[in-house]
């Protein structure tokens, strides 16, 4: 990179603030998804949100792409560098900055450990919803970036249902301000897009998050089956007779043994465990606890434990968060993968999983949200035994194809990135990816802010193509729609 410009960055962030040492940027060459490494020509820290515009103020000048990082606990190689480019983490900008308990918000910088919101507001008798596995260490700009779920969002919903508002810095350097402080603001829902859109419309630098009401009771049930199959019925059959549960879990047989050897649960010996959470009025609680046990029971549930304290519930969630991580127990090495499919089609889909897996000679664990079906296959493999790296790849996307043709899709909360690219084609057609470019183009006509990710095929600009018959969109400038 040219020494002008890391000059002019040092300025803006100090030397503290500015990595170019090849041995440091190592740190920044992947997210959670190790298989795609690449080195950034640089990496800036800054400290506010001022200096984040200044930042990507030069980045426009020079036409010098950039990709925003926080954790870096992503799954897809959504934070996957730019070899020419620099990468703006995010780590620094870590305040709460505003808790309005009466309007049930909390204002954060994007740096925000999510667990940390809830741990907040805990006093008060509030929590912040979505809760994926890793939320003690992923930051609120990060699921903000990829909408993230977790166990919970089956009942309160995703990201995105709480964003209430965001300041964020456009690619070209001006800040705006999406959304609000209210839960629907007049006009276009720019707030929306802008949730899940994996970095590719610019940099968040301050959230207004709503904020939940601790519900008076909690029950957590575990439920062991013999099959997934049976399993699967389960939670079909809960959703059916109108129960809807805060959360439901699946964990197959050898999820649950990479999770008892890491925790030590207490969980059952069985060939599929379901977790079954329900919140709310205590009387209510009660009353559909003892449904959801009939349920399970006439499915074929031959144990099961109902919490009988805070500290048996987190024991029990304990080992379900710590699947993933587990997985080294029984493993040297795994892809996790991330599909939806219609919940009626669990037992069918976990069945052809199975052949796949035995077709390919590798194992697969399955531990996922059941209550949605979010899947979370897990593809064992041996990076030293050549060629199974390979293997292990076309399985993976051989289960995503699978949730598609299930009428489901490609992801649920983990994004799109670089590794799930060229599966977007499976899912759309030509003309579909063209209008969502066409929202890409007007935010970032230049196509510096996180590029080459989420569309399957290089997709430039009319103006960064050297040919511009402009759309209004792109005449526009995203600016004026605010």
């Amino acid at each position: 990179m040219d020494q002008r410009i890391l000059d002019e960055l040092r300025t803006i962030v100090g030397t503290s603030g500015l990595i170019s040492e090849p041995d440091q940027l190592r740190t920044y060459e992947c997210d959670g998804l190790t298989n795609f490494r690449i080195m950034p020509a640089a990496v800036v820290l800054p400290a506010s949100g001022e200096q984040v515009q200044q930042i990507v103020r030069v980045c426009h000048r020079e036409q010098l792409p950039f990709v925003a990082r926080g954790s870096g606990t992503g799954l897809s190689g959504g934070a996957l560098p730019v070899a020419s480019g620099i990468v703006i983490s995010l780590a620094r900008l870590n305040r709460i900055l505003a808790v309005d308990i009466p309007n049930q918000r909390v204002v954060v910088e994007p740096g925000v450990i999510n667990l940390h919101v809830t741990q907040r507001v805990a006093a008060h008798g509030y929590f912040y919803a979505p809760d994926p596995s890793s939320q003690s260490v992923c930051t609120i700009g990060g699921n903000v970036a990829e909408n993230s779920g977790g166990a919970h969002c089956l009942k309160y919903g995703f990201t995105v249902t709480h964003v209430l508002g965001m300041k964020v810095v456009l690619p070209d350097g001006e800040l705006v301000e999406l959304g609000g402080n209210t839960l629907d603001v007049p006009g276009y829902d720019l707030a929306g897009v802008f949730v899940g859109s994996e970095g590719t419309l610019g940099i968040a630098t301050e959230i207004t998050l709503r904020i939940v009401k601790r519900p008076e009771t909690v029950q957590t049930l575990l439920a062991a089956f013999n099959s997934t199959d049976e399993a699967g019925a389960a939670v079909s059959a809960i959703i059916a007779g109108g129960i809807l549960p805060a959360a439901i879990e699946m964990m197959d047989r050898l999820s649950r043994d990479a999770a008892e050897a890491a925790v030590h649960a207490g969980y059952p010996e069985a060939d599929a465990l379901l977790l079954v959470e329900l919140d709310g009025p205590a009387v209510e609680v009660g009353l559909l606890m003892e449904r959801v046990k009939a349920i399970c029971a006439e499915c074929g549930a031959w144990e099961q434990r109902l919490a009988q304290s805070d500290a048996e519930r987190a024991v029990v969630w304990k080992g379900r968060k710590a699947a993933f991580a587990a997985m080294g127990r029984i493993s040297p090495d795994y892809i996790v993968q991330d599909g939806v499919i219609p919940r009626t089609a669990l037992p069918r889909v976990l069945r052809e999983i199975e052949a796949l897996s035995a077709a390919a000679g590798l194992r697969v664990a399955n531990v996922f949200h059941a209550g949605d079906g979010n899947l979370h296959p897990l593809v064992l493999y041996d990076r030293s035994i050549p060629g199974q790296e390979h293997i292990a790849e076309e399985l993976a996307f051989s289960i995503l194809k699978l949730c598609v043709s299930a009428g489901g899709s490609i992801t649920g909360e983990h994004g799109v990135g670089r590794e799930k690219q060229q599966f977007m084609s499976v899912m759309f057609a030509e003309p579909d990816l063209d209008t969502m470019q066409l929202v890409r183009c007007a935010f970032d006509p230049q196509h510096i802010a996180n590029p080459d990710k989420v569309f399957p095929r290089p997709r430039l600009c009319a103006e960064k193509q050297g040919r511009y018959e402009p759309h209004p969109l792109e005449t526009a400038g995203i600016a004026e729609l605010f």
